[in-house]
């Protein structure tokens, strides 16, 4: 049964709407303008742990990598809480083959004193990103009159075709795979996400709420509405 008032409501405008993302296919980022961007999951190294001579080395490799850039990139430190639900299925899925009954409790123990220590003290794990832009239309190429009037123009979605995307997609890898071998001098690996990392990172930073009670399903399993 449904009530008029609810049969007769209108819907809502989509949160869609208010994004500048337009898709998300092959491990790239489509935005609403036509520019693409990749994301790379980025290592992290203990700077205070170094010598003073492997400090300066870092340092130096940091300088040389950004002088070697001839186009911007964003770099994101991201803070969650530590997901451990797969490591305690781990542990119950032990705790039920064990035979011993000494060794099942002590699983038991362990699992509830696990799950405490996460709960109670809000154990974070940041994660750093690099989001690398590609943008068709440079941007140097635009009068004055059209960045003015596309400050005060509504953001309009632009459909690319599967040869254009091809193209610039390719365009955005060469931009990746050297800020991959960038990061490299300095010790630092990186991977770029795919499709389902990409929407599991947006689903989190904009629903961060909603991800600690639902988590996301993978991609083939998503039912997308036209």
């Amino acid at each position: 049964m449904q009530s008029k008032k609810l049969a007769g409501a209108k819907p809502g405008v989509p949160a869609q709407r208010y994004l500048d993302i337009a898709e998300i296919k092959e491990d790239v980022v489509v935005m609403k303008d036509a520019t693409l961007r990749s994301v790379l999951l980025v290592s992290s190294i203990n700077f205070a742990l170094k010598s003073e001579d492997e400090q300066n080395a870092i340092v130096q490799a940091y300088m040389q990598f950004l002088n070697s850039l001839d186009f911007p990139i964003q770099v994101v430190i991201q803070s969650r809480r530590m997901n451990i639900d797969d490591y305690m299925e781990r542990l119950k899925d032990a705790e039920r083959e064990q035979n011993n009954e000494l060794l099942r409790n002590q699983i038991a123990d362990y699992r509830s004193y696990v799950k405490q220590l996460v709960d109670l003290a809000e154990i974070m794990q940041k994660r750093f990103y690099i989001t690398v832009p590609y943008d068709p239309a440079a941007e140097q190429q635009k009068g004055f009159v059209d960045r003015f009037t596309s400050i005060f123009t509504p953001m309009v979605t632009i459909r690319l075709s599967d040869e254009r995307f091809e193209k610039h997609k390719k365009a955005l890898m060469l931009r990746t795979n050297n800020i991959i071998s960038g990061l490299q001098g300095m010790s630092l690996s990186a991977v770029q996400l795919d499709t389902q990392s990409l929407i599991e990172l947006y689903y989190t930073a904009y629903n961060p709420e909603q991800f600690e009670s639902e988590r996301m399903v993978e991609v083939e399993k998503l039912q997308i509405e036209e």
